[in-house]
């Protein structure tokens, strides 16, 4: 299906990333060997998305550092497309709370992003009161917690997580991207968790990172990917789900029309009603943002 055939409603995407090279200190992501190793601001979304209808984005921080938070806030600020960022800040750490007031003073500011990134350990710190602490003052602000990276073992995390803080939003980014495992005894602890997380209500996931490369070729025909699009939407039904391009981290297996064609081909199908839901309405109630 032609991605750039105009939507009868407005898209917003849930992940993509901002990072500028040129900064004296450099940034931590992307690589300098990366396709996407160039300045990435939102004139370059609104670029690479010229006529596909994304209204809006909400970015999701890539760096470690703690003040490029700020340069996010800074450069959204600038363009209205950005309605959102999901912070990068350290639960359970000394100062995490007054981090968190200063920064969630901007409107603009969603949430943090925790789980397997930057030599971090999401299951470990769960068994640490402090950590669980800082969940439920995110909690408490009306703020969303993303995870990273998909796998069985942040499935099991995100199931704590929702047992420990039961009023937190939680959204499992690039659950797309997570193979269902071979091993027998493996596999069944995955389906245990997708049933049991598919009935927790505020549990979101983004269907993203769909894309697969295979014998170095990217298919971008709906066919191969529709297997797990069904699992994710069957599991959590169609007011959980959420799109996400992952762009720039996607230029490496294919265009943004390519990313999104599939997922707007398979959507799409099943009716604009839950079409809608997917691309719009339900980043309102993972995120809570607010047209600019």
């Amino acid at each position: 299906m032609d991605a750039q055939q105009p939507l009868p409603f407005p898209i917003l995407d849930t992940h993509i990333h901002l990072f500028d090279p040129t900064h004296p200190q450099g940034v931590p992501w992307p690589p300098k060997t990366a396709v996407m190793y160039r300045t990435t601001l939102p004139d370059r979304l609104r670029e690479v998305t010229q006529g596909l209808g994304v209204k809006g984005a909400i970015e999701v921080e890539c760096s470690p550092w703690l003040e490029d938070n700020q340069w996010v806030l800074d450069v959204a600020a600038k363009d209205p497309i950005i309605v959102g960022m999901i912070g990068n800040l350290e639960p359970g750490k000394a100062g995490f709370r007054e981090q968190l007031d200063r920064l969630r003073k901007n409107p603009l500011f969603l949430g943090i992003r925790y789980g397997y990134l930057w030599g971090r350990n999401l299951g470990e710190q769960l068994n640490r009161p402090e950590f669980v602490a800082d969940l439920k003052a995110l909690a408490d602000a009306g703020l969303t917690l993303d995870t990273a990276n998909a796998s069985v073992k942040l499935l099991g995390d995100v199931r704590r997580i929702t047992d420990l803080v039961p009023r937190l939003r939680v959204v499992i980014d690039h659950l797309a991207g997570l193979a269902k495992p071979s091993d027998a005894a493996q596999l069944d602890t995955y389906q245990s968790l997708m049933r049991d997380l598919g009935h927790r209500k505020k549990v979101f996931v983004k269907v993203s990172a769909v894309l697969r490369r295979v014998d170095d070729k990217v298919n971008y025909d709906l066919a191969p990917y529709r297997a797990k699009l069904d699992e994710l939407s069957e599991t959590f039904g169609p007011d959980r789900v959420l799109y996400g391009s992952d762009w720039p981290n996607s230029e490496p297996l294919g265009t943004y029309p390519q990313v999104l064609g599939v997922v707007r081909e398979y959507f799409l199908g099943k009716g604009k009603k839950d079409a809608a839901k997917y691309f719009y309405k339900n980043s309102i109630a993972a995120y809570r943002w607010k047209p600019r």
